[in-house]
């Protein structure tokens, strides 16, 4: 599966390294990181762990059981009725939750069609996703890069890791490092690579039981290819060209081909115990937050329960 894109009559062909220097990453970091953090105050998935146990969230109250010490009874609420009660917080140990954004040339591809780019719909949902589980009392981690933090000023910890990551400009796969049992992994890309090269990457990095959730930026032309007539495609990392004639034709195999990879990727996921989320760059950001938030917190209490 070649990363490829779409050209007009009126568009040249830019090279890896022309597309990321005109993308111009390092500059755009800033705008990036206000609009994660709008983003994270709609990520209301991410909850403590509902379970009793050490923390400081009051969760609820229930009554005194024969041989607990009267120190945990809260006697303002046990003198309503009669009936001694405690009050019992919300279990909220932190785990860490590893992340990973594709941040290779094929990423900065935008249509007409796209709210933004999909480098930067990864960014947002990556550093958003951070400050809502930091905030939540997790640990966040960029995969192979730093370890585990839990700054409050998460999304600046991570601007700046990212800003001074200039090898990470090349891979269009996360760092075949596995994560821990208890750990989870959020791994964004467009997933446009050879399928064999996928599948590897996720078992590298599941192979000791981790948990992963992953996303498939796509802009909706990628999906569609509306295209009719005499078209170029090149691949923005190897800068191959290719002539089609009749796009239209062209473009029944094209989507058939992109379904079924997307597919098979779908079914690598289940087959690992990994979620899988779709997320187009005509949509909000705020959506695939949501979800990836839920999807978090009902991985969070299945390993609790």
């Amino acid at each position: 599966m070649a990363k490829t894109a779409v050209l007009t009559p009126q568009q040249r062909i830019p090279g890896a390294r022309d597309t990321e220097s005109a993308l111009e990453l390092s500059h755009r970091l800033p705008r990036i990181a206000l609009e994660a953090r709008r983003v994270s105050a709609f990520v209301n998935g991410v909850h403590g762990r509902r379970k009793a146990g050490p923390g400081e969230t009051f969760w609820q109250y229930r009554m005194l059981t024969a041989g607990e010490p009267a120190g945990g009874v809260d006697w303002r609420r046990s003198a309503r009725d009669n009936r001694l009660y405690v009050r019992e917080r919300e279990w909220e140990a932190s785990h860490t939750i590893w992340m990973w954004a594709d941040r290779s040339a094929s990423m900065g591809f935008a249509s007409s069609l796209a709210q933004t780019s999909k480098v930067d719909r990864a960014l947002v949902l990556q550093l958003a996703l951070a400050d809502a589980l930091v905030d939540a009392g997790e640990r966040v981690g960029l995969l192979g890069l730093t370890r585990p933090i839990a700054s409050r000023r998460i999304i600046e910890r991570l601007v700046e890791f990212i800003a001074d990551d200039k090898a990470g400009m090349d891979a269009d796969l996360p760092p075949p490092r596995a994560i821990g049992r208890l750990d989870e992994a959020v791994l964004i890309s467009d997933w446009l690579t050879p399928l064999d090269r996928v599948l590897g990457a996720l078992g590298a990095i599941g192979v000791q039981g981790g948990r992963g959730h992953l996303v498939m930026i796509v802009d909706p032309v990628e999906e569609s290819f509306p295209f009719a007539g005499q078209a170029e495609l090149f691949d923005l990392e190897s800068e191959l060209r290719l002539d089609v004639g009749d796009a239209a034709a062209w473009g029944r195999d094209y989507r058939l081909r992109i379904a079924a990879h997307r597919d098979a990727i779908s079914a690598a996921c289940r087959k690992l115990g990994w979620t899988f989320t779709l997320h187009h760059t005509d949509r909000n950001a705020s959506e695939a937050a949501l979800r990836l938030g839920g999807l978090i917190s009902s991985a969070r209490d299945m390993r609790a329960a």
